[in-house]
C-alpha cells in the first residue's frame, strides 16, 4: 500500500515540475493605457508603423501623457522610458524645461518607437527606445539640446554617445 502513495506523489511531483519552463526570449508585454486594472487579461497589439518619416521604428502610438523629461506614455504600449539619456528628476534644475520640451514634441502626436532589442524593459517595466517624433530622434534632441545627459547602461544596442 505505501508504494502506491510513493507512486503518487512522484506523479505529482513530474506534473508540477513539468510545467515550470523558462522562456529565455524577450518579453514585449504592451499593456493598454486604457485599461487601469492589474488583473486585466487583454492586452493592446501596437501598431507596426511604415511610415517613412521614423523608419527606424519598429511600433507607432500616440503619446497620451508626458510624465516627465524622458518618460511617456504611448497608447498601446504602455509607459516608455528614452533609452541611453538622462533628464533632470522633479525638483532639480532643468526639470521643467526637459519636460515641457518633451511635451512640445510629442503630446498628442503619434510617436515611433525603436525599441532596445537587447535590453526592452527597465526595472520598473518600463519600455526602453528611442522615440521618434516626424524623423526626428527625440533622445539625441534631449541631448543635444542639453536638456538631458547620456546615460548608458549595457546591454543595449544604442549608443548614445554617437548622438551627442
Amino acid at each position: 500500500m505505501r508504494w502506491e502513495y510513493v507512486l503518487i506523489i512522484i506523479c505529482i511531483m513530474i506534473v508540477a515540475v513539468s510545467g515550470c519552463t523558462q522562456d529565455d526570449s524577450p518579453s514585449l508585454n504592451y499593456s493598454s493605457p486604457a485599461s487601469n486594472t492589474t488583473n486585466s487579461s487583454t492586452t493592446a497589439v501596437p501598431t507596426t508603423t511604415s511610415s517613412s518619416t521614423n523608419p527606424q521604428a519598429e511600433v507607432s502610438g500616440n503619446c497620451y501623457k508626458v510624465v516627465d523629461g524622458d518618460t511617456i506614455d504611448v497608447e498601446g504600449v504602455g509607459r516608455v522610458r528614452f533609452v541611453g539619456v538622462n533628464t533632470p528628476e522633479r525638483g532639480e534644475s532643468g526639470y521643467q524645461e526637459a519636460k515641457d520640451y518633451v511635451k512640445t514634441m510629442c503630446l498628442g502626436k503619434t510617436v515611433g518607437l525603436d525599441i532596445d532589442n537587447a535590453k526592452n524593459k527597465d526595472k520598473y517595466g518600463r519600455t526602453l527606445a528611442v522615440v521618434y517624433v516626424d524623423g526626428v530622434n527625440l533622445n539625441q534632441a534631449l541631448l543635444k539640446k542639453g536638456y538631458a545627459e547620456v546615460m548608458y547602461i549595457p546591454p543595449s544596442e544604442f549608443n548614445p554617445y554617437k548622438w551627442t
